[in-house]
C-alpha cells in the first residue's frame, strides 16, 4: 500500500498523483499529523479516519470536486470529525539538497530550550536550529517524517535578502529533499525560497491536535 511518505517521496522527484479528479486516502504517519496535500487535480487525505466517511463527505458537496478537498465546507467537516484544529492552507514547496558547506556562517543552538526549538517541537521531530547574524534557521521532520524548514528574520535586517540566504543554506545542510511550507499570501517568503531553488508542488491543510501547543498563532513557516 503506497503511503503518505511514498507520495511525499515520488513529488520531490517531481513525480505526481495522477491528474484524474480523485482523491487517495492514506493513513496518518504519525498521531500528530492528518491533513490535506492539494497536487494538480489530485488530493491526498491522510487521517485514520474511515476513507468511505472521506469519499461520503466530498461527494456531498456542492463545489468543484477538483477543489474540494481545500474547500472551507469539507475542511471544516474533517476538523469537527477529528476534533482537531488548523490554521492556514499553506503552499508546499521542496528543494533538493546541494553539496558543499553552506555559503554563510552558522552557529548551531545548542540551547535545547531556545523559543524557536521548544515552538518548532510542536511541529517537528529531530528539531535542530542554526543562528546567523540576523536570522534563525530551523529544520525538523514534520509531515510524513519529511525534512521541513523554516526561517525567521530579524525586522532591521529585512529586505537585505538574508532569508534567501538562509533557506539556501539549509540545501547544503540537508541530505534529503527539504521541503516548506509557505502561506499564499507571504509573497515575500514565496519569492525567497523560489530565489533559493525551491519549486512549488502543491498546498497542504495541515490538522493541528486540539490541545494548543503555543499562545502563537502561526510558526511563519518561512
Amino acid at each position: 500500500m503506497e503511503t503518505l511518505r511514498d507520495i511525499l517521496d515520488a513529488a520531490a522527484r517531481g513525480v505526481f498523483p495522477p491528474a484524474d479528479g480523485r482523491t487517495t486516502v492514506v493513513p496518518q504517519h504519525s498521531a500528530r499529523d492528518a491533513g490535506v496535500l492539494a497536487f494538480t487535480a489530485h488530493s491526498v487525505v491522510f487521517t485514520d479516519e474511515d476513507p468511505e466517511w472521506v469519499h461520503t463527505t466530498l461527494r456531498g458537496l456542492d463545489c468543484d470536486p477538483l477543489a474540494a478537498t481545500m474547500n472551507p465546507l469539507f475542511l471544516a467537516a474533517f476538523l469537527e470529525r477529528t476534533g482537531r484544529r488548523a490554521e492556514t492552507i499553506d503552499a508546499m514547496l521542496v528543494g533538493s539538497p546541494l553539496p558543499g558547506a553552506p555559503p554563510l556562517a552558522l552557529a548551531e543552538i545548542e540551547d535545547a530550550d531556545h523559543p524557536r526549538i521548544v515552538y518548532a517541537r510542536g511541529r517537528r521531530d529531530d528539531v535542530r536550529a542554526w543562528t546567523a547574524d540576523g536570522g534563525v534557521l530551523v529544520m525538523g521532520r514534520g509531515i510524513g517524517g519529511r525534512l521541513e524548514v523554516s526561517v525567521e528574520v530579524d525586522d532591521g535586517v529585512r529586505h537585505r535578502g538574508l532569508g534567501r540566504l538562509l533557506v539556501g543554506a539549509a540545501r547544503h545542510l540537508a541530505g534529503e529533499p527539504l521541503w516548506a511550507q509557505v502561506a499564499p499570501g507571504n509573497a515575500r517568503s514565496t519569492r525567497a525560497f523560489q530565489a533559493a531553488g525551491y519549486r512549488p508542488v502543491g498546498a497542504e491543510a495541515l490538522l493541528l491536535s486540539a490541545r494548543p501547543r503555543s499562545a502563537g498563532c502561526s510558526d511563519s513557516r518561512s
